[in-house]
């Protein structure tokens, strides 16, 4: 008897620690992703809606002329792929108010083009190499845009990249811990298999009967 009462404390032991485990870490995991989620469940409502929401791209131009000094650091390079000179991106960036980074342009004996897409927009700037004469052209198509690019991870460089792989992480961390505690907690709920089941089968029966 008292063998079986030993057992059944070791037990409960056993399933208080798991308990407190699961739920420190789902409740850290939900922590971390819960703006992200918020984010992503909203940009997932506009996304599939996208074709129904309107937007208004706003187009800017501008025209310059690179300085003789800048104009001269292009150098003589024909064709191909490579970043623009220092010099020509810190002026650039000056007078246009934008970021050209370490961005590969493309090169040509008349002309360099280099396109700067971002998420909600896009831009790019075309330098002639003759007379340094520069267009530069910024399309903006708003805040949803923008959102949804995010979303996708479009145009967002790498810093965002890596935060997607985080929340990515985070949020398994987040359902597999749940997971977890509905095991635990099954056998007081009953409905609990019967809703992972339906959560299981209504995308399943979707994605065979009625996406063709």
């Amino acid at each position: 008897m008292s063998r079986s009462v030993s057992t059944s404390v070791k037990q409960q032991q056993s399933r208080g620690f798991w308990l407190r485990t699961l739920h420190q870490w789902h409740w850290i995991s939900s922590a971390v992703c819960l703006i992200g989620m918020l984010l992503f469940a909203v940009t997932g409502i506009t996304l599939n809606h996208a074709a129904k929401i309107e937007a208004s791209p706003q187009v800017q131009n501008r025209q310059l002329e690179l300085p003789a000094a800048v104009l001269d650091q292009l150098g003589t390079r024909e064709d191909g792929n490579a970043p623009l000179p220092r010099a020509a991106r810190q002026w650039l960036d000056e007078a246009l108010d934008i970021s050209i980074g370490g961005r590969a342009a493309e090169w040509s004996p008349e002309e360099i083009y280099l396109s700067l897409p971002r998420p909600g927009g896009d831009a790019w700037l075309s330098i002639d190499r003759a007379s340094g004469a520069v267009e530069f052209e910024s399309t903006s198509r708003g805040a949803v845009s923008y959102l949804n690019d995010l979303h996708k991870g479009r145009n967002a460089g790498p810093a965002w990249g890596w935060f997607l792989d985080v929340f990515a992480v985070a949020c398994l961390v987040f359902c597999i811990t749940g997971l977890f505690l509905l095991h635990l907690h099954a056998r007081q709920r009953r409905m609990t298999w019967p809703l992972v089941g339906l959560g299981l089968m209504i995308p399943l029966l979707i994605a065979l009967l009625l996406i063709h």
